[in-house]
C-alpha cells in the first residue's frame, strides 16, 4: 500500500474536528474485500497513540469484533512481531483468523502484512503525524483486505466501514481515558 496525499473531503473533515473514512471495493478481490483510507485527529502525544494502537492486550478494546490477539514471534529489538487477532462469528460467518507480520517504527507509524490465516490480502500501514508542536496526533490509516468467503459488494463495504468506523471512535476514547478510567473499563494499564 503505497501512501497517498489525503483528499480534499479528508481534509475538510479534519479541519471540522471530524474523522474522515473511505472504503471502496478492490476490483483485484472479490468477495469481502475492500481497500480502506481513514484520517482523523487525536488529542494525544504520538507516543501515547502508538503504545495504544500497538498493545496487543488491547485490541479487543479497539476492535470488538476481535476474540484474541497473541504475538507468535517478536524480533529481540522490538522492531517488528508476527501477531494472530480470531475474530468473533459475524452474523452467519464462521470466526476469522488472521496472521499478519508488523514493521514498527515508534512513534511514527507501522505497516503490517499478512503472513498466514484466513484473509487472503491483508496488508497496509498507519502513519502518526505530530500536531501541535507534539500535543495532538494526525493517524492515516490505509489498507487493502479480502476475507475467504464471498459477500456482495455492499455489504463488504458496509461490514469494512462499521469496523473501521467503530475502531476510530475506541482508539479516540483509549488514548483520552487516564489510567483509572482504563482499569475501571476493565482495560490493561500502561507498563
Amino acid at each position: 500500500v503505497q501512501a497517498q496525499a489525503l483528499p480534499p473531503a479528508a481534509e475538510r473533515a479534519l479541519a471540522r474536528g471530524e474523522a474522515w473514512l473511505e472504503v471502496r471495493s478492490d476490483p483485484d478481490s472479490p468477495g469481502l474485500s475492500g481497500e480502506i483510507r481513514a484520517a482523523e485527529d487525536i488529542a494525544a502525544p504520538p507516543a501515547r497513540v502508538f503504545a495504544v494502537m500497538t498493545d496487543c492486550r488491547l485490541a479487543t478494546v479497539l476492535a470488538p469484533e476481535l476474540r484474541s490477539c497473541r504475538i507468535l514471534a517478536r524480533a529481540p529489538d522490538g522492531r517488528w512481531d508476527i501477531r494472530e487477532h480470531v475474530t468473533r462469528s459475524l452474523f452467519l460467518l464462521p470466526p476469522v483468523t488472521n496472521i499478519f507480520r508488523t514493521d514498527y517504527d515508534p512513534p511514527h507509524g507501522f505497516r503490517f502484512r499478512r503472513t498466514g490465516g484466513d484473509f487472503r490480502v491483508l496488508e497496509g500501514s498507519w502513519r502518526l503525524i505530530p500536531l501541535d508542536g507534539g500535543r495532538r496526533t494526525r493517524i492515516i490509516h490505509e489498507s487493502r483486505a479480502a476475507l475467504p468467503f464471498g459477500a456482495p459488494r455492499g455489504l463488504a463495504r458496509f461490514i469494512l466501514r462499521q469496523q473501521m468506523a467503530s475502531a476510530l471512535a475506541a482508539l479516540r476514547r483509549e488514548c483520552a481515558a487516564s489510567p483509572s478510567q482504563r482499569l475501571a473499563m476493565g482495560a490493561p494499564l500502561d507498563d
